[in-house]
């Protein structure tokens, strides 16, 4: 597969500063080996807190935060955004266990099930949920290749799909899938509502804002293609005749009513998007 473009990329709104690059848009693990949303678990309960007392979710990262929400001391099915600090597997074993040390203690952006309530909590009090379902477990997979197969090449059409289309785009051939209408057909409701608020500065199909190459290739993730319900999506690219690549993280959105397959995370080499 092929599929040339040629464009700089001027979205229309400020550039992220880089410490919020990092901070703000790469989901990150919970626990002390660093493991990135997606890899790790599900959903998250509340912790440690007394039963006649509430974990307070604040505005920011910190205790200097003020209070805006609380979380029940048995709360169940927490999804988590981000965290602070950020850092990667890779990141936290070439730290010392001096530099592990100095870190300040770390802040976690979480959202209850039902998403009426979100905010900053402190990472001690909370921990995986292993009582919530995942959409589809290892074990489930394996009793059903036939259904996961078809969820990956599932995966597969739909961001060949979605390449091939902002391609046309971008040559003048219909609506671009990322700015428009469209982009509910690919993306979950949430990335969606991101995408029409602006606020990135770098493309988040290619990670740059001048790209001229074209995409060498889309396929499922050869290592692990399916995990937990979330499906890998390499897309190989070469821009400037540098080789580069796309992660795609796909899940079923639960938030839509057709419960069908869309991207919530592109993965690039030093960030992601959302």
């Amino acid at each position: 597969m092929s599929m040339r473009n040629r464009f700089r990329y001027r979205p229309g709104v400020h550039l992220l500063k880089p410490c919020l690059a990092v901070a703000a848009l790469m989901f990150a693990a919970a626990t002390a080996h660093a493991e990135l949303d997606g890899h790790g678990p599900d959903a998250w309960q509340v912790t440690d807190i007394a039963p006649a007392d509430v974990l307070n979710v604040r505005m920011g990262p910190g205790s200097n935060y003020p209070v805006i929400e609380t979380f029940p001391h048995n709360e169940r099915g927490l999804q988590q955004i981000t965290c602070v600090p950020f850092y990667t597997a890779a990141h936290y074993t070439a730290m010392t266990q001096a530099q592990i040390n100095a870190l300040p203690p770390r802040w976690c952006l979480m959202r209850n099930a039902s998403m009426s309530k979100a905010g900053w909590v402190a990472q001690r009090y909370i921990t995986p949920d292993d009582t919530a379902k995942a959409p589809a477990a290892p074990e489930e997979q394996a009793a059903h290749p036939d259904t996961s197969n078809q969820m990956i090449a599932e995966a597969e059409n739909l961001v060949r799909d979605l390449y091939d289309r902002h391609a046309r785009s971008e040559q003048g051939q219909g609506q671009d899938p990322l700015q428009s209408r469209l982009a509910g057909d690919y993306f979950t409701s949430d990335i969606v509502a991101q995408l029409q608020a602006g606020g990135f500065g770098a493309h988040p199909l290619y990670g740059t804002q001048d790209f001229d190459g074209r995409v060498t290739r889309i396929a499922a993730d050869s290592d692990q293609p399916m995990m937990r319900g979330m499906i890998t999506i390499n897309v190989d690219f070469t821009n400037f005749g540098q080789s580069q690549r796309a992660v795609h993280l796909l899940r079923v959105d639960t938030t839509a009513a057709n419960r069908r397959l869309r991207i919530f995370r592109v993965e690039h080499d030093g960030w992601s998007y959302p």
